[in-house]
């Protein structure tokens, strides 16, 4: 086998995404036959030299593992918590690969998770340039207007930043209605913010969608491993998703 970069040849053996990699190389903690290397352009042959990560030899090759979650509410997303709350990782009896959640769920969000060892996809949908959709449901405590609604469609000024266009459609008018929400971009409790801004309260909300990956039946705390088809139209949808979303339109 010819050389590849490190962070691609840890990231295709399900150590790390490879931001994360880049990352751990750059504390040193990547040696290639007995030489700690952290320069990022680096580059070894998986099959013939000996590659460790914290002293321990890693392998070029596992077996690639997709999983779909559903993440229920009071659950972190991260595969330890130092202040002891259950996590997503708790959740996957039975999966012996290790495997790492792609993206995250706010603590009080709920819904579909991707999880896996395939470094390249998760580096590809959490990728800056990757505007691959994700939807949502969301409960709130009170309606927008039709002009809050252009408003939330075109984007908001969050921290000084302008939201991208997003999608927008009322699904269950109510005293507390409920709302479809489609994002391209994935900022820290990006759609909470948002509603705020209009001084509405998110009271629920539940990721349903990530690109063409649906949750499905799913029951809350339930996974399923994802179909080869499914695979393959998510990788698909993370490289047709790479240019700037137009706005969306009103329903």
């Amino acid at each position: 086998m010819s050389q590849e970069r490190l962070q691609k040849i840890l990231a295709q053996a399900g150590i790390a995404s490879r931001r994360q990699a880049e990352r751990i190389m750059q504390e040193g903690r990547v040696s290639v036959n007995g030489a700690v290397v952290t320069e990022l352009g680096s580059k070894a042959d998986p099959e013939r030299d000996h590659i460790k990560v914290d002293g321990r030899l890693i392998h070029a090759r596992r077996r690639l593992v997709y999983i779909a979650l559903y993440k229920p509410n009071n659950t972190v997303t991260t595969v330890s918590d130092p202040e002891g709350r259950a996590t997503v990782m708790d959740l996957l009896r039975g999966v012996k690969e290790r495997v790492y959640p792609v993206g995250r769920l706010d603590f009080h969000s709920e819904g579909l998770l991707l999880l896996t060892n395939d470094g390249e996809l998760a580096n590809a949908i959490m990728s800056a340039r990757t505007h691959l959709p994700k939807t949502y449901v969301v409960k709130v405590n009170g309606e927008l207007s039709a002009e809050q609604e252009r408003q939330f469609r075109d984007g908001v000024p969050l921290s000084g930043r302008r939201t991208m266009p997003a999608g927008l459609r009322l699904i269950r008018k109510a005293e507390n209605p409920w709302y479809e929400v489609r994002l391209f971009e994935g900022r820290n409790n990006q759609i909470r913010l948002m509603f705020k801004h209009f001084g509405r309260l998110v009271e629920k909300l539940r990721r349903v969608r990530i690109g063409p990956l649906e949750l499905g039946p799913l029951k809350a705390g339930q996974f399923r491993h994802l179909s080869l088809e499914e695979v393959r139209k998510l990788k698909l949808a993370t490289r047709e998703a790479r240019t700037e979303p137009r706005a969306e339109s009103a329903p």
